[in-house]
Parts: C-alpha cells; sequence; structure tokens
C-alpha cells in the first residue's frame, strides 16, 4: 500500500482533533493549519506542528502549508472546502495523497442539479426541483456548494423570495466562497435520513446503514442517532441500495454520505456530502468500524470488504453549542468551566479556558451514547448530560436536558418540523397510553396545517427589545445589512437589519408598528452582544 507519514488537516476545531487522533493510531504525524485569529486554539495546539495559513478558504495556502511542513497527504474535514474539486486538484497537482473523493466526483456531487439529474439516471427518486415557477411553493432556496444549513432559506410566498435568494448567497459565500443557489420543493414534515458509503479505488462501494437526523435547527442537526425508528430492514436495504448506486455512478471515492427525505415509506435523493460527517461517530458505534480509519486506508490504496453492515445496538449523538437554548442565537465568550462526561464519547473542539469568537461554528463538543437498546443509548446521554457543566458561556446544554428526555424524542416521533411544533424547553409530560402519532409519518392520518416559522426571528427580536423602544443585538456579530433609516415607518415583523455571526445571518425585525427614530450602525460594523442597533417610536 502506499505510504503515508505526515498528514495535513485543511480545517480546525473538533474535525481536526478527530483526524489527529485517527492518525496517532496508525503512527502518522499531523500538521494543523490556523488562520490569524485562530491561532491558539484547541486544534492549533494539539498536533504535532502548526502552519499559519491566510485563510481556511484558499486552497493554495494549505498546498503552500503542506509542502513547508513536509506533509505528504491531506484531509480536508468538514465545512470549509471538503467538497472542493479545486482544493482536491491543487493537493493532487502537488504530488500530495488527497483523503477523499476524486475531483470529477467531487465536481459531480457537489453540482446539486447535476447530482439530481445524475440519481434520477440511476433509478433514485428525487425531489423536484428548478425555478420558482417550476417547483411552486413552498420551496428551499438551498446552496449548491452548501452544508451545514448554511445558506438555506424556507420560502413559502413569492414575495418573500427575492431576500431569501439574497441572504443564501451571502452565506454561502462567507461559508464556502461560492454563492450559486438553486430551488427545490420542500415537504413540512419529512423525516431527514441518510446513509453512511465506502469506497474504495478498486470499484466496491459498501453502506455503513443509516444515522435519524430529523431533529434540526435553522436546517442544522442537533441530535442524531443510528439505526432510525423509522427504519426496518427492507426500507434499510432500499435506501442503502439507493446511495451506493449513486456513489457508483458518480465514481465515488472514501467515505460519504447520501441525504434523503422520507416521507411514510416514499423516500428522495437530496445530495451527496462528499466528506466525512460531522454525526459520524454514531454510526462507528452500531458498526464497529472507524471511518476515519477507512479514508486512510481507502487513500493508501487498501480494498474494502463487502459484506452489509448490519446495526449492532443503538448510539445517539448530540452537539453542545455555544448558543442560546431557546432561540438558538450564537453566542461567544470565555470557557471558564468545562466538564465533560467520561463514561461515553465526547468529541470536543475546544478546552477550559479557550474562547468562543464570532468567526467560527460554536461548537463545543459532541456527546455520543451506546446502548444494546435505544432506550439505554438514551438514558446513558440522559446522566451524561446531567453531568456536563459549562460556565462563562451561554450554551444550549439546557435545551440538550430537554431534548433527551422530551417523550416524543424518546419514542421516535420526530420530523424535521419537530422543534418548530414543540417549542425549545417547552412543557411535555408523559405519552397517554396509545396515543396517535403525530405528523406525516402516520399514513391513515392527515398532517396537521403547517405551523408558521416565525420562531427565530420572534425570538431574537423580543429578546433584543428594552423598554419598547430599542432594538439590541442578540449576539456578538457584524451588521452586514441596514434595512430602514431614520424617520421610516415599520410593520410590525418588517427586518430592519440583519446580524451575521459564526457565518450565518440573522434578521432582527420590528416588535410592531412603530417609526425608526434611529439606527445607530452601519453595515460592516461589529457590535457587542446587547450593544443598541434601532430605536423605534410608537
Amino acid at each position: 500500500m502506499l505510504e503515508m507519514h505526515k498528514l495535513l488537516v485543511a480545517n480546525r476545531g473538533e474535525i481536526a482533533l478527530r483526524i489527529f487522533r485517527a492518525c496517532a493510531q496508525d503512527a502518522i504525524a499531523t500538521v494543523a493549519v490556523a488562520a490569524p485569529d485562530d491561532h491558539g486554539s484547541l486544534h492549533a495546539r494539539s498536533a504535532d506542528e502548526t502552519v499559519e495559513i491566510a485563510s481556511y478558504l484558499d486552497p493554495a495556502e494549505h498546498v503552500r502549508a503542506a509542502r513547508e511542513s513536509g506533509a505528504d497527504a491531506v484531509h480536508p474535514g468538514y465545512g470549509f472546502l471538503s467538497e472542493s474539486a479545486e482544493l482536491a486538484e491543487a493537493v493532487l497537482a502537488a504530488g500530495l495523497t488527497w483523503i477523499g473523493p476524486p475531483p470529477d466526483a467531487l465536481r459531480a456531487g457537489g453540482d446539486k442539479l447535476t447530482a439530481k439529474e445524475t440519481a434520477r439516471a440511476a433509478g433514485v427518486p428525487v425531489l423536484p426541483s428548478g425555478t420558482p415557477g417550476d417547483v411552486g411553493f413552498p420551496l428551499l432556496v438551498k446552496a449548491a456548494a452548501g452544508g451545514g444549513g448554511r445558506g438555506m432559506r424556507v420560502v413559502r410566498s413569492a414575495e418573500q423570495l427575492d431576500e431569501a435568494i439574497d441572504a443564501a448567497r451571502r452565506e454561502a459565500a462567507a461559508a464556502f466562497g461560492d454563492d450559486t443557489v438553486f430551488f427545490e420543493r420542500y415537504l413540512e414534515r419529512p423525516r431527514h435520513i441518510e446513509i453512511q458509503v465506502l469506497a474504495d479505488t478498486h470499484g466496491t462501494v459498501v453502506s455503513l446503514g443509516e444515522r435519524e437526523c430529523s431533529i434540526q435547527r435553522r436546517h442544522q442537526k442537533v441530535l442524531e442517532e443510528s439505526p432510525s425508528a423509522a427504519l426496518d430492514p427492507e426500507l434499510r436495504a432500499q435506501m442503502s441500495d439507493a446511495a451506493v448506486a449513486f456513489a457508483r455512478a458518480i465514481g465515488y471515492v472514501s467515505a460519504g454520505t447520501a441525504e434523503f427525505m422520507l416521507d411514510g415509506r416514499d423516500f428522495y435523493f437530496l445530495e451527496l456530502n462528499a466528506r466525512i460527517q460531522v454525526e459520524h461517530p454514531v454510526t462507528e458505534l452500531v458498526t464497529g468500524v472507524d471511518i476515519v480509519r477507512e479514508q486512510l486506508r481507502i487513500a493508501r490504496g487498501a480494498e474494502l470488504a463487502t459484506e452489509r453492515h448490519e446495526p449492532l445496538g443503538h448510539a445517539v449523538e448530540v452537539r453542545l453549542y455555544a448558543e442560546d437554548p431557546r432561540t438558538f442565537l450564537p453566542q461567544a465568550g470565555p470557557i471558564e468551566r468545562l466538564r465533560l462526561p467520561d463514561a461515553i464519547r465526547v468529541d470536543a473542539g475546544v478546552a477550559e479556558g479557550d474562547e468562543i469568537g464570532t468567526s467560527y461554528d460554536p461548537m463545543i463538543a459532541k456527546l455520543i451514547a451506546y446502548g444494546q437498546t435505544r432506550a439505554a443509548a438514551y438514558g446513558a446521554l440522559g446522566r451524561a448530560l446531567r453531568e456536563t457543566e459549562v460556565a462563562g458561556v451561554t450554551t444550549n446544554l439546557p435545551f440538550l436536558r430537554w431534548l433527551v428526555a422530551q417523550p416524543l424524542v424518546r419514542e421516535g416521533r420526530v420530523t424535521t418540523a419537530f422543534l418548530t411544533e414543540h417549542p425549545p424547553l417547552s412543557e411535555s409530560g408523559p405519552l397517554a397510553p396509545g396515543a396517535p402519532f403525530g405528523g406525516a409519518w402516520r399514513l391513515n392520518l392527515p398532517a396537521p396545517p403547517p405551523h408558521a416559522v416565525p420562531v427565530l426571528d420572534d425570538a431574537s427580536t423580543t429578546a433584543s427589545v428594552a423598554e419598547q423602544a430599542t432594538l439590541t443585538a442578540p449576539m456578538p456579530g457584524t451588521v452586514i445589512k441596514v434595512l430602514v433609516e431614520a424617520g421610516a415607518r415599520v410593520a410590525a415583523r418588517q427586518p430592519l437589519l440583519v446580524l451575521e455571526a459564526m457565518k450565518m445571518e440573522t434578521p432582527l425585525v420590528s416588535p410592531y408598528d412603530a417609526t425608526v427614530r434611529a439606527v445607530h450602525v452601519s453595515e460592516g460594523d461589529r457590535v457587542a452582544g446587547g450593544a443598541i442597533l434601532v430605536e423605534l417610536d410608537e
């Protein structure tokens, strides 16, 4: 097999640390890269050596760092340039080993519109996409190079379309360096199921089974588990075969994830995430396969075993974030105290004493529990969350404790609309005996009418209003758009400005019909949490 002695991770945070651990098991030296504002971070302190780069989004900088450090391989992690054909080509052109799919497969899977046509040709069902007129409302604006919920907006009417497109493009450009978007039919209450695949350079493609990822906020996952309560062996085999068929059709190599929407027993291919996923640990725990080490083996030319992997036991993961537990607005500040459980798997990206800033994803750690049964896994995770302590920065820990104990979650009765229909930290009692399942997955019950989804905007505005006259920043960030000026008359819920933090945009809206008395910020201003942005008169 190909020799690999030193590996550079073209990423940061938790995933860089995860890859470093896999390299240590294979006696491979590690190189971290760090942007100028990130040099003191945990991943930069944890590698065998660190090279400063100008930007995580510049392929040439990663190649320069690899050459400078003497690395002979590059792993892109997730996010940033992990699905960039340009980075893959630059790495290969430099004579280095690329830990990921070949550039052609990245292009075929990364262009989500082309990927849909490829899936359709391979016999894999897909959701309608096209122009807004073709798709109809509600629709989803999606970043073509996107992932992690960035560059996505639900649009329910033509009046909302232009602003949604602009916001999705700004987020996509900031997160991925590509502002291309497209339009796709939006399902109100599906489940989100993904299939983990591995593919080697010898033509073997295998499925490692599914992950249930339906519980999301802002189109970002907060809880994942494997296996899914919604799949039986027949449906699991059908979805796995569809994922494998798509991977074969684009000549895929390495680890990847085919994402599907599941409505009853009907499923629709969304996209192939051509990278390692944040939630890969739950699959590792139920299959016994170390996915990162398999990526390294595949890159060295090893062949995969061909047997189908059936899940053994159950695993569930939650993401501990620096964010408000009710509104999910990102937070910043020092981690003055951090106590993480030791009875379950914990993949952390920061340590006590580190600072959560506004430039990067605010994830602190992933907590992953395993049990022989689903109930045992949830019980272990609940105990671990009760032991977890974070001080100095606001986190979603209260929300995670509520979520893991929530009766419908424990019963597996969730859809992507769960957090819209069950507000975070809301009261919830035990299920009545024989209570009917709720939501679109119960085929003989009509789906309830869709609820509005103003939770984020409402929460940010409510949290921002002081004495019914001022709108303040709910978190530190950058003002990227000012939509009103002094003297303007505004309606209730009309956006006044857009604040960006952690490469996610938050529109701040008027809480009532009012006149703008004063605007205290300009586009491009960086503001602290609590800073006065706009004053209003009724």
